[in-house]
């Protein structure tokens, strides 16, 4: 059914209003647990050695947006023009909802993970946008023979680009950091429930969208399988890669490769549905089907990465379970 690159663009994802009214809960949820986390504590060592932070914010909003566009250039023959976009787009959202739990997970800084995640998500309102109408002109230039019926929706509606980060991850994050400094008793009690809770619900999501669009999914696989590897280990590995030469601390490497490279793929999703944005006449299932499968394989290489860093799967469980997670504090 879908032979070529350019098919690609044909595919429309099975993701109703509802589906994505849930998606949308679903990723405001997991931003409102992480918003409980976040206490001035975290921040004091953090500004007194603020090295990390910039390197993280350096990697994650101006060297990944550039490594993707150098790799959209490299990969043109493998390539759909709304695939490159669907790249692009996902390394100008914000860090993944899921970062900070990997980051639990893989004994790195913890601090770090949430004060990065803290910092792209309300400056995401303004750089998501800016990266991908910047590195998408540059990337359709490249593409122009192929890509004349894509030059208008990079003309975003920045107001509503606003509007829909703003709604989905600021206000679930202001809600969160006001309990959690107005109310610590209370967030004491509810924050493990809610973390559970938020990260089941993201990832049921994201399982149940996957179910409904496997029919897509697998006739394309031999297209975007590869493509969203390579993209996502060049994330993964420029974070690391970043940290080591300005030689911070092995949990911060850890900490920046995930916060790099764990992307908010969702985000990324809304976005693309969103009539106001892209209008759907525009045919962009290569930008949906990059983005949908960046959700699913960044939990994977994220969960590996995990396995590999604490020793196993053990870390996992006993989230689950109840018991404390490990916390590691910046040297």
């Amino acid at each position: 059914m879908y032979d070529s690159l350019e098919a690609l663009d044909q595919i429309k994802l099975n993701f109703s209003p509802a589906a994505l009214h849930s998606l949308n809960i679903a990723i405001a949820v997991v931003m409102f647990g992480v918003a409980l986390e976040i206490k001035l504590d975290h921040f004091k060592a953090l500004i007194r050695d603020p090295k990390s932070p910039l390197i993280g914010v350096f990697s994650q909003f101006l060297l990944l947006p550039f490594l993707t566009f150098l790799l959209v250039i490299a990969l043109k023959d493998y390539l759909s023009p709304t695939m490159a976009l669907g790249m692009i787009l996902v390394a100008a959202a914000p860090g993944g909802n899921i970062s900070n739990f990997i980051s639990s997970l893989s004994k790195a800084n913890l601090a770090l993970s949430v004060s990065l995640t803290a910092f792209a998500t309300l400056t995401a309102i303004i750089f998501t946008p800016l990266n991908f109408a910047f590195w998408g002109k540059m990337a359709i230039n490249v593409y122009a023979k192929d890509a004349v019926h894509l030059v208008r929706p990079l003309e975003i509606n920045a107001y509503q680009m606003f509007e829909t980060v703003f709604i989905i991850l600021g206000i679930p994050l202001m809600i969160g950091v006001f309990i959690n400094s107005k109310f610590p008793v209370l967030t004491s009690k509810i924050l493990k429930p809610i973390k559970r809770l938020s990260i089941v619900i993201f990832m049921t999501v994201i399982v149940l969208a996957f179910k409904n669009n496997v029919q897509h999914f697998l006739p394309v696989i031999k297209f975007i399988f590869f493509i969203v590897l390579i993209h996502n280990a060049v994330a993964l590995g420029a974070g690391y890669f970043l940290a080591s030469i300005f030689k911070r601390p092995i949990q911060d490497r850890r900490t920046i490769a995930i916060e790099t490279g764990i992307q908010n793929s969702g985000l990324a999703l809304i976005l693309i549905f969103n009539p106001k944005i892209f209008p759907p006449e525009m045919h962009l299932g290569g930008m949906a089907i990059i983005a949908a499968w960046w959700g699913i394989w960044h939990m994977v290489s994220g969960f590996g990465l995990a396995a590999y860093w604490s020793g196993g799967f053990r870390q996992f469980f006993n989230y689950f379970r109840g018991k404390s997670v490990v916390k590691v504090k910046s040297k």
